[in-house]
């Protein structure tokens, strides 16, 4: 056991002392220390000397010689070297705070691991989480961040199908891309018109399945029903069936002249209905008869993960407090509004959060059905498109505008981050020890 009688250590010279990573650790006495943090620093400067001085002047310049200089994989490396930058920095800080903190230990008496042994002991009993959660952190920050990171960044070159390198160079352009988005009369209207109905698109199909959902779990769980496992095997066909084979099935159904809806469901229901005589309907060439039929197939495809959720929270209700309830004269509205939908919401809000937010993304749907159309509405984007496939006609069109998309993408993050948010805070829905 080494010796750990009260030193007097200066705080102060200890935390400059770190300015040079590992020093403060010697002054310490924790030489393990001290060597790992001076080889971290060596490695971070030979990679910086090799590779990040030049890759960060990259990032500012994005080259200066045409069809020599690649303006786009220059941004990429140079947003990588950020992050490794941002990272020894975070390192950087510690070992000052480190070694601030060690010296105080050795003014009050606390012991201070100093060797090796000590050192592995101390990482094993009380930093063995950290030692697995900081390479997940890591990782996290190359497989998320990293991508996000050079997404924010191509939102404020000019990079697009006239400006493609390496034949030409990108440049920093500012909020231009916003601008065009927000102010350029062609991709003006077209925004305005994607965005609101991917507005309605959300609450729309979403709110439709978690209806159903919600209406379908209550149905199937009152104690008059038989058959709940036969009901409940029929509810989940949708969700067994995968998305896109279901998708393309409806696609083809609604077809204006060939497909089933119009060629058999429509005339069953005129004979079964004397005064009914619909004709047949414009599923895929009219804009808004198209979005019906895709809110539609959505509900369909939705409701079954909300009627499993639902079924779960609705067998974990007490029945006495339905007792209870119907001992003091609620009905059955009364109990479904005080006792039944307050449960499934303080339990389920976060999800159907997601539920929306999912659905405001939901490029297959939209994709798979009818391609975003039929028709138009500028800047590339057809009259059903929603915000995520404008984006993928915008970066695989004849005419690519990546930052445009960037542009937008920033624009979607934005939304859903803070739409999310604010239901999470109004509905407390990570409080529920407080209910």
């Amino acid at each position: 056991m080494t010796d750990q009688t009260v030193t007097h250590k200066n705080v102060t010279l200890a935390g400059c002392l770190s300015l040079i990573p590992g020093l403060g650790q010697f002054y310490n006495r924790q030489a393990i220390k001290g060597v790992l943090f001076l080889i971290i620093t060596g490695i971070f400067a030979y990679e910086m000397h090799v590779f990040g001085n030049q890759a960060l002047v990259n990032l500012v310049t994005l080259g200066t010689t045409p069809r020599q200089d690649h303006s786009l994989f220059m941004l990429i490396q140079g947003s990588l070297q950020l992050l490794i930058t941002l990272i020894f920095l975070i390192f950087y800080i510690y070992n000052i705070y480190d070694a601030r903190r060690v010296a105080d230990f050795w003014n009050q008496g606390i012991p201070v691991n100093q060797s090796f042994k000590e050192l592995l002991n101390n990482v094993y009993q009380n930093g063995f989480p950290y030692l697995l959660i900081i390479p997940a952190y890591v990782a996290m920050i190359f497989a998320i961040v990293f991508p996000v990171l050079v997404t924010v960044f191509t939102a404020f070159v000019n990079y697009s199908f006239l400006n493609m390198p390496p034949a030409k160079l990108l440049d920093w352009v500012g909020f231009e891309n916003f601008n065009k988005i927000f102010f350029l009369s062609t991709f003006r209207k077209a925004f305005g018109s994607v965005l609101s109905w991917t507005f309605i698109w959300t609450l729309a199909a979403t709110t439709l399945q978690i209806v159903v959902g919600v209406f379908t779990a209550i149905v199937a769980n009152q104690p008059f029903i038989k058959g709940k496992r036969f009901f409940g095997v029929i509810f989940l066909l949708p969700w067994a069936v995968p998305a896109f084979i279901t998708i393309l099935s409806f696609s083809n159904m609604f077809n204006d002249s060939v497909g089933a809806i119009n060629t058999q469901v429509i005339p069953f229901f005129n004979r079964l209905i004397p005064f009914m005589d619909v004709g047949l309907v414009p599923w895929k060439t009219n804009p808004n008869w198209t979005k019906i039929a895709i809110i539609m197939i959505q509900g369909w495809l939705g409701f079954p993960y909300i009627y499993v959720m639902v079924t779960s929270i609705l067998q974990s209700i007490p029945n006495d407090l339905y007792e209870a309830a119907k001992i003091d004269g609620a009905n059955a509205n009364r109990r479904f509004r005080d006792i039944t939908l307050p449960t499934i919401l303080s339990v389920a809000a976060p999800v159907f959060v997601t539920q929306y937010t999912g659905n405001f993304n939901n490029f297959s749907m939209i994709y798979l059905f009818n391609d975003g159309g039929p028709g138009s509405v500028g800047g590339g984007a057809g009259s059903t498109d929603i915000l995520i496939s404008w984006i993928f006609k915008l970066t695989t069109g004849n005419s690519p505008q990546y930052s445009v998309a960037a542009a937008l993408t920033i624009i979607i993050s934005l939304i859903v981050i803070g739409v999310s948010l604010l239901v999470f805070k109004r509905s407390n829905s990570f409080e529920m020890e407080d209910i």
